[in-house]
């Protein structure tokens, strides 16, 4: 199999986004992120995501009193991730609803994409029922959204 052919299932998994405009989010390895075989055990990250998620709803002003779950969450792996990388999640807001906002994430370790995560987050209220967003929540994250 040629080289590009061996590189063209990953990237097209990959969408070419604004991503410099992403909030970054530096993640440090612990011993305990890694398997058996060496590599970040593939559930480790989902929690990589959460704190990009995370650090972007304090960048925009999310407070203690702004309630969200997260509905879904879909995670392409592109390549493992191994001790020793440097590893940092881009975060992007793709789009925004009236209860709901879907962000878009890219997880690269030495600048090297592994994965690209689409997760979805529905403000709610004390009971769990879902609750409109902000009436500026669209505005606070502009910056940080997909173009």
């Amino acid at each position: 199999m040629s080289q590009s052919a061996a590189v063209t299932p990953a990237a097209s998994r990959l969408p070419a986004l604004n991503w410099e405009d992403a909030s970054r989010s530096v993640i440090q390895l612990r011993y305990g992120d890694l398997d058996a075989m060496g590599h970040v055990n593939n559930a480790r990250y989902a929690e990589f995501l959460e704190v990009g998620r995370m650090a972007l709803s304090r960048e925009v002003g999310g407070g203690a009193d702004d309630r969200s779950v997260l509905a879904r969450l879909e995670i392409d792996y592109v390549r493992d991730i191994r001790q020793g990388q440097e590893v940092a999640v881009d975060t992007l807001i793709e789009r925004v609803g009236r209860t709901s906002w879907t962000s878009v994430a890219l997880i690269r370790a030495d600048g090297v994409p592994c994965a690209f995560a689409r997760s979805v987050q529905v403000r709610v209220d004390e009971q769990g029922a879902p609750r409109a967003l902000p009436e500026d929540f669209a505005a606070r994250v502009a910056h940080r959204s997909v173009r």
